[in-house]
């Protein structure tokens, strides 16, 4: 097996870019997510063309171009078997791909609320991309002038800047956004699968979807070969607030993990200071075989503190809504994560009913009533906090409400009339564009930034500065939150005692952040961007199961009493992961035209008998001494003359008639045993 890292994370964080890989195994080639890291657009000025209007200081003034490391890489591969997709977010740079003719085989596998999801994303990109260069207008040329040299230089500049990256300043990875014919295609090459359900590829591999716990329909993938089982883990979170939970029993004791989450390198120092035996990734408690130590690394897994976080973090959000909505100012909320913006528009619903204030929400986007409405039709993706909420009648989401009093308006542009006919403020603004380089956050940043009373909420990990520098001198306020987007450090070490792996493949960057010991139960083996790594063998031997029909075709003899031998004429046949031993299709008409085969020691002293009963004359060469267990031989004089040499692994006649030959050889399998 190889594994090549294609991208990592970047200041974005692990949701909005999650890591890509590169695996060979079985002799085929899988592409691990391929996402956009839409981060990269900070480097594009959101203002007219025109040289004349605006200032957009050192930024690129032209229509923005999209990075997407991982689908330059398989491109240049040329091409993949197959792609695996762990979140709507991890597909995003698919269409790069499938509108090339090396993809045209290519098969797509993802869970099917990430599909959808993803499909609503990709076309809202496509629909907000569109929209600036409706605004703003076209490159003329038809290669862009930022690739001159000086202006070249520049955005090398701002992308190292972001936290965007590549060897050699190849900017390949630098692409034109696909169109929504390209999504069409792309989505026509998947298939969408549910939670826990087996498919086979190529006969080689069966591929298994579980989920990974931090938004609908993502999922940690397992690959189960005839050599090798393998989990892909990416971001994963062990109990939602919204999701599904995450199903880690589903992972357990497969050979290898891919351990993909980067999100312990954001929180990993913050961490440190309270970690305590279990935040090392090996410690007492994974050496023991008893099984003493499971339940309680299970119990670390499971404990709600992490929703307890996301929810105080998300607490706060609604609280500062809350101030900024007091003081007369207006929010704006460039947000992607569909189950963050659940649980804001939940609490905020909750924070308004207590204040008894009247504050229109608007969300705007061109997926957003078509999202929304999609996480009402898919109750067995939540957690199960959630489906007992439908059990007993209730909204599965606070949203639901805000509808029906008309306090939340879901519209596909800020230009619609639903929009400006319901337009207020202060207000609160919902729109999924962590960039702020796109259509409505751009608008209304223009529209409120000189006003200190204005709060603008951003993930953190978001280069403020850069992001604001269109808009500069601006004032409004700025609240940098973070949100749950994977493993924590402390749950790494136990997760992996759950999972009893023997290879775990862990980023480089974490080596240095993480302390190991040398007896743990199981190897590691390191991985870096743009590296292709060997991964060993972990099973010495496979399993080759019988078919029944063969099974019961054969005839076994006794060797003595443990050990029948058998004849067997079978082909090897790879079938669902499993090799497998079936009856070929051309079947001899009997046993009677099959040569036998012999086993066993001879017995010198009965092939002597065997022969004179022949009517041959023969005798033990004089130069065998008569010493029992040693090489023995038998000169045969008539009908013709030969020499039968007996040995402890084999028996050689020496004789150039062929008549002779035969006889002697018939008389030696006489005393063998045969089938």
């Amino acid at each position: 097996m190889k594994l090549t890292c294609l991208a990592v994370p970047g200041s974005s964080g692990g949701y909005h870019v999650p890591a890509s890989h590169l695996l060979e195994l079985e002799g085929l080639r899988l592409l691990l997510d391929c996402p956009v890291d839409l981060s990269a657009l900070a480097a594009f000025a959101p203002l007219p063309l025109d040289t004349g209007s605006g200032d957009a200081g050192d930024l690129i003034r032209a229509v923005p171009y999209y990075w997407s490391p991982a689908a330059a890489a398989a491109a240049n591969a040329g091409g993949v078997d197959a792609v695996l997709v762990s979140s709507a977010t991890g597909m995003l740079g698919l269409p790069f791909l499938t509108r090339l003719p090396s993809f045209a085989n290519t098969k797509v596998y993802a869970t099917e609320v990430a599909a959808r999801i993803g499909k609503l994303m990709m076309l809202d990109l496509v629909e907000m991309h569109f929209e600036f260069v409706r605004y703003y207008g076209p490159d003329m040329d038809g290669t862009p002038k930022w690739r001159e040299r000086e202006k070249l230089s520049k955005l090398l500049s701002l992308l190292q800047k972001i936290g965007i990256e590549d060897e050699g300043n190849d900017l390949s990875p630098l692409m034109p956004l696909y169109s929504a014919a390209n999504i069409e295609e792309c989505m026509q090459k998947i298939q969408p699968i549910k939670y826990g359900q087996e498919v086979c590829f190529n006969g080689m591999l069966m591929l298994k979807a579980s989920s990974s716990g931090l938004e609908l329909g993502n999922c940690a993938w397992s690959l189960e070969g005839p050599r090798a089982s393998i989990t892909y883990l990416p971001s994963t979170v062990f109990v939602s607030a919204h999701a599904l939970d995450c199903d880690y029993n589903s992972l357990k004791e497969n050979d290898v993990i891919l351990f993909s989450d980067f999100s312990s390198l954001n929180v990993m120092d913050e961490d440190d200071e309270n970690l305590g035996e279990n935040a090392m990734l090996c410690d007492d408690s994974v050496s023991r075989e008893d099984g003493v130590g499971e339940d309680e690394n299970v119990q670390i897994l499971c404990k709600n503190d992490d929703i307890a976080e996301e929810i105080e973090r998300i607490s706060f959000i609604c609280s500062s809504i809350m101030d900024t909505i007091k003081s007369g100012g207006s929010v704006l909320v460039p947000i992607g994560r569909l189950g963050v913006i659940l649980l804001i528009l939940e609490l905020i619903s909750e924070t308004l009913h207590s204040f008894d204030r009247k504050v229109p929400i608007f969300m705007i986007s061109g997926a957003a009533e078509k999202m929304i409405a999609f996480t009402n039709a898919v109750p067995e993706w939540l957690c199960k906090q959630r489906q007992e909420k439908l059990f007993s009648g209730e909204a599965l989401f606070g949203h639901v409400e805000l509808l029906k009093e008309d306090k939340l308006s879901m519209c596909p542009h800020l230009y619609s009339k639903a929009l400006l006919a319901a337009w207020k403020e202060p207000c609160i603004v919902l729109c999924p564009d962590l960039s702020l380089r796109h259509s409505t956050v751009v608008h209304l940043i223009r529209r409120w930034h000189t006003d200190k009373r204005n709060l603008l909420v951003l993930e953190e990990g978001v280069d403020v500065e850069l992001a604001l520098k269109p808009f500069m001198p601006a004032a409004i306020q700025v609240l940098e939150c973070s949100f749950l987007s994977g493993i924590k450090a402390g749950k790494i070490n136990p997760l992996l005692a759950v999972l009893k792996p023997k290879l775990v493949l862990f980023p480089e960057e974490m080596k240095s952040r993480c302390q190991l010991k040398e007896d743990a139960p199981w190897s590691f083996l390191y991985y870096s961007k743009g590296k292709t790594i060997e991964i060993p063998n972990t099973r010495e031997e496979f399993e080759v199961q019988l078919a029944a029909n063969v099974a019961l075709g054969l005839q076994p003899r006794q060797l003595d009493g443990t050990i029948a031998v058998a004849r067997l004429r079978a082909k090897l046949h790879l079938s669902n992961g499993q090799y497998m031993l079936v009856a070929p299709k051309d079947r001899p008409d009997g046993q009677s035209k099959q040569q036998l085969l012999h086993w066993g020691a001879v017995d010198a002293g009965r092939v002597l008998l065997a022969l004179q009963e022949k009517g041959m004359s023969c005798s033990f060469s004089v130069d065998d001494g008569g010493l029992v267990g040693c090489e023995r031989s038998v000169l045969v004089t008539s009908p013709g003359d030969a020499l039968v040499k007996m040995m402890s692994e084999r028996t050689v006649i020496y004789c150039d008639d062929e008549d002779v030959t035969k006889q002697i050889y018939d008389a030696i399998g006489s005393v063998c045993n045969v089938i």
